[in-house]
């Protein structure tokens, strides 16, 4: 929950009491409680609103399918569990480079200019 750990909560519960005091916590905690199902209702609507224009392709769209971190691990995941196993690398050694005798012009690749 937000990495709020038991004793983080106790804390700050604590702390309310003590700032507020124990006669206006009630109240908070009650309009906390709306602020929440306000905004639950406001993504609600903006998910609604987005299938909707999106049409019937994306009837099934999640806003957490929209993070670029989960489309990454999405990805990552689909090529992990894939059946064939990738084929293995063949490690060829780097052409070393020779020295150009005097006079001796250099390699030219037509098709790389």
């Amino acid at each position: 929950m937000f990495g709020v750990g038991l004793q983080e909560l106790v804390l700050l519960m604590v702390v309310a009491v003590v700032v507020f005091g124990p006669d206006k916590l009630p109240e908070f905690a009650r309009q906390a409680g709306q602020f929440v199902r306000q905004l639950r209702k406001i993504a609600d609507g903006a998910r609604d609103q987005l299938r909707e224009e999106l049409g019937p392709d994306y009837a099934d769209l999640e806003l957490r399918d929209l993070d670029p971190r989960a489309f990454v691990r999405k990805q990552i995941n689909a090529v992990l569990e894939d059946d064939e196993p990738a084929p293995p690398a063949q490690a060829t050694p780097p052409a070393r480079p020779t020295a150009l005798r005097p006079g001796e012009r250099p390699p030219y690749d037509a098709d790389a200019t």
